[in-house]
């Protein structure tokens, strides 16, 4: 992983994959969910608070305004996203501050991201856990 991917020193505690999970903020709560944390920058559409069962909403870890409507839009195609949000979660200091307390968590017990996008495989949710756990997720671009 390149530094501007979110790459830690070698000598750097990381957590266990396991300890990093992700989940569809509709979906229900279950108590192997560990902390539940929002990843999104909006409030999902019809999710009450009390169903998303929240114990943390970590906008700073969300794609900046600017770069999720140039995703949405189709001005940035998926790899183009991954990049630029990769360089966001480490040059944007709320962003890497974000990184850091959630990486803490889940070196302390299971962190479930929750995000309310329909498409599970292209989500900003991917790319966030992967610079939480410090190691390149193979299926990303």
């Amino acid at each position: 992983m390149t530094p501007a991917s979110g790459a830690v020193a070698p000598s750097a505690a990381l957590p266990s994959p396991d300890a990093v999970v992700l989940k569809g903020v509709r979906e229900e709560p279950t108590p192997d969910d560990g902390l539940r944390v929002l990843v999104d920058r909006l409030w999902p559409r019809g999710v009450s608070k009390q169903r998303a069962a929240l114990d943390q909403w970590a906008q700073d870890a969300a794609p900046t305004t600017a770069l999720r409507k140039a995703f949405h839009s189709g001005e940035l195609a998926w790899p183009q996203f991954v990049d630029a949000y990769r360089a966001e979660l480490v040059k944007r200091p709320e962003a890497a501050a974000a990184v850091a307390e959630l990486r803490g968590r889940a070196l302390t017990g299971r962190v479930t991201l929750l995000f309310a996008g329909h498409d599970h495989l292209r989500s900003h949710a991917r790319v966030l856990r992967e610079a939480i756990l410090g190691t390149p997720d193979p299926n990303l671009p």
